[in-house]
């Protein structure tokens, strides 16, 4: 697998959903900017409007591939800027004019400003996955929309980020409704916090005391997770509180923005601006997000929020406040409920994959017209509709019972999933090698057949190969990228034996516990498996999200005493051979010096060392090209000669072996056959579960040729020496 910082290919956003208040109806907002006023004045921000405009498009020109705006996804930190601003503003002004806050109606006008576009969303993006992106990953949308619907989603994403094997796992269509979960949640605590910090302070200043400590907590804790767990720092809320909270604190203030100084108003508004275009396009995929990076965007959106609030036509709002960005402002929030589901969607319904840039662009601007229709269809009929205006209960009804149809369709879709059409029944694969007398001619024979349609006897199926994990797993002995200390004993085959075999290095040694399993229970080995993410055999320093993975050095330094000091018969390593060295220089060179001194380290006494070559990659992720290609295998297959990433560091390892005495296997022969062509499919069984692993169903297959290989080199009872 390869080292790299957890990505979010589809860092997704949300649109500020609350009007902008008005001095006529502080309540209701505007329509859609049909209501004007000057920026700045006491009616509608119009450079508001322009700001959102700017999020949006810098949002949907990201997501669809435009690599000058890479870092267009901070438009979320900008939109929760806004957000925090219009919705405190608004719950003031309330307090202001009533003397109270009706949390009723608050969160009535919520529902009714979100629900109805949001559900309309859930439904055609739960249609159209089930239509056109397959049945591997479906079961997993249909959660996502339940997810989705009440506001959760985030969490889902979060936790999902955290596992290693998702990393090129294509994004759900609903993963861009994390932002607006992250609103919510902060608005179910933030009202009463408000309300209550009301009741308390009779100064407007102190009101600021509990916000402070809010966004002080939550923007230390974003500084943490940016670090530990970058998945949860980006989708959970707890790390993203203090972004609402700068615009919330800016909303206390706002009584006094209309007396900064003209000119000065007029700068701040400009280098606000200034600062969120240079986040967007200075920032990408490689940018450590949100931690102290995400200050840029969320102090630009405050300094445009603050400085157009008395900058005049000088300021910003002078190109906020065009029609073209008021328009788009007023229908941003559906736009960016459509673009993403587009994005993915429409490129797959024409037969051009998920990664298709030019597609994705057009899609994504196709949903300014489906924005427009569902604004004047959907939204403004419900969210101005009098039979809600003056009862909260039935918005906060309506609301729920939305909610409530979208959850009920996403568990009605998932009892009846997509199929897949398939082709005629193969040879199975794990009784063909099983039953030969020479395991490896039969294995080379399966490779030269070649597979263009999915067996209809596929076996396992292409989720159980996607899904399923082997025990190293599921007994968490395959240790995770933040895992320091492994506590499980992690043993396996015949536990009772008297030799010892050791598994040592990261998810490419562990892919191949389940042939190791089986042919230690046979030949009465007790097998321990050492394994963690990422983590390298080779005694380098790696990269990992941004720094050291120290936590690989420190897990390597202490399985290496372990291992010694359980004087195993055989050690048994392998590693991915796709990382980039910390602090740069000559990989292969520092990865070949490391190899062997891990080979010395470790081969003492008795111990003899074994190196597994890591196994050719796949050009993508195999079992969704599978999915995409039913009837076509032969395009999800490459040839040999361009699958290893790094050849390079490959030659050093052999080079380590090889002066210190190690054996090497190279499993490029297992899983090519002799033309060079690699398959994704070779019998009836997936070769790889993702990109880069493979599969454990054809693991399981090659069990009698891992076997004889093993015995060949070292005996049933592991005392032969190999090049003695």
């Amino acid at each position: 697998m390869p080292v790299r910082r957890l990505a979010y290919p589809s860092r997704p956003t949300s649109d500020d959903t609350p009007s902008v208040p008005t001095a006529r109806d502080g309540a209701a907002g505007e329509r859609s900017g049909r209501r004007s006023a000057p920026a700045g004045g006491a009616g509608l921000r119009r450079d508001i409007q322009g700001l959102r405009a700017v999020a949006v498009s810098l949002v949907v020109l990201s997501h669809s591939g435009v690599s000058h705006v890479a870092g267009g996804y901070i438009g979320v930190d900008v939109f929760f800027v806004i957000s925090g601003f219009l919705i405190t503003s608004l719950m003031l002004r309330e307090w202001s004019r009533e003397g109270r806050i009706s949390l009723g109606r608050f969160y009535a006008r919520r529902a009714l400003r979100l629900l109805p576009a949001s559900t309309l969303v859930v439904l055609v993006t739960l249609a159209g996955s089930w239509l056109f992106l397959g049945p591997l990953r479906f079961a997993d949308y249909a959660k996502d929309a339940i997810a989705s619907a009440w506001y959760v989603v985030n969490f889902r994403l979060a936790e999902a980020g955290t596992d290693y094997f998702n990393t090129d796992v294509p994004p759900s269509p609903f993963q861009h409704f994390w932002s607006l979960a992250v609103e919510e949640q902060f608005y179910l605590i933030w009202p009463i916090v408000l309300i209550v910090a009301l009741k308390l302070f009779r100064r407007r200043a102190l009101l600021a005391i509990p916000l402070l400590a809010l966004a002080t907590a939550s923007f230390a804790l974003n500084l943490h997770l940016t670090e530990s767990s970058p998945s949860w720092a980006y989708f959970g809320s707890p790390g993203r509180v203090w972004e609402l909270a700068v615009g919330a604190l800016l909303a206390l203030a706002a009584h006094r923005l209309h007396t900064i100084p003209r000119p000065a108003a007029a700068a701040l508004s400009w280098a606000g601006l200034a600062a969120i275009a240079y986040a967007a396009v200075a920032f990408d995929e490689s940018t450590r997000f949100p931690g102290h990076n995400a200050l840029v965007p969320v102090l630009g959106a405050a300094a445009v929020l603050a400085g157009g609030a008395a900058a005049g036509r000088y300021g910003a709002g002078a190109v906020l406040s065009l029609r073209p960005a008021v328009w788009i402002g007023g229908i941003s929030y559906a736009w960016y409920l459509w673009h993403w589901p587009l994005i993915l969607i429409v490129p797959a319904a024409a037969g051009f994959g998920a990664h298709d840039g030019p597609l994705r662009l057009i899609a994504a601007l196709g949903g300014i017209v489906l924005a427009w229709l569902t604004l004047h269809l959907v939204e403004n009929p419900m969210r101005f509709h009098r039979a809600f205006k003056a009862r909260a209960g039935r918005g906060l009804s309506v609301g729920l019972g939305l909610s409530a149809v979208a959850a009920a369709a996403a568990v009605f879709a998932a009892q009846f999933p997509p199929v897949l059409d398939s082709g005629v029944a193969r040879q199975s694969t794990k009784e063909t090698i099983a039953a030969a007398s020479d395991p490896r001619a039969a294995l080379v024979e399966l490779l030269q057949q070649r597979v263009e349609k999915l067996p209809s006897n596929l076996d396992p199926s292409l989720r159980e190969t996607a899904y399923k994990r082997s025990e190293v797993y599921t007994d968490d002995c395959a240790l995770t990228m933040t895992d320091e200390v492994q506590t499980q004993p992690c043993l396996y085959g015949d536990t009772t034996a008297d030799r010892t075999v050791v598994l040592f290095g990261d998810s490419h040694v562990a892919q191949w516990f389940p042939a190791l399993d089986a042919i230690a229970r046979k030949h009465h080995w007790r097998l321990y498996s050492f394994t963690k993410n990422a983590c390298k055999v080779s005694q380098i320093t790696i990269e990992y999200n941004g720094g050291p993975y120290s936590t690989c050095d420190d897990w390597r330094a202490a399985t290496l005493d372990r291992i010694r000091k359980l004087e195993p018969e055989l050690v048994i390593t392998s590693s991915s051979n796709s990382a980039k060295l910390y602090g740069g220089g000559d990989m292969a060179q520092a990865w070949g010096k490391g190899q062997a001194e891990t080979y010395r380290t470790l081969q003492q006494g008795r111990t003899r060392v074994l190196t597994l070559l890591d196994t050719p990659w796949p050009k993508n992720n195999a079992v969704d090209c599978a999915v995409a290609h039913p009837d076509s295998l032969s395009s999800c297959a490459r040839h040999r000669s361009g699958a290893d990433p790094q050849p390079e560091v490959t030659e050093a390892i052999r080079a380590a072996a090889a002066a210190e005495n190690v054996p090497t296997i190279d499993p490029y022969d297992w899983v090519c056959a002799p033309s060079g062509n690699c398959p994704v499919v070779v019998g009836n069984t997936m070769v790889y579960r993702d990109y880069g692993h493979l599969a454990d169903g054809f693991v399981e297959a090659l069990t009698p040729v891992l076997e004889d290989e093993l015995l060949r080199l070292f005996g049933a009872d592991l005392s032969r020496r190999p090049g003695t």
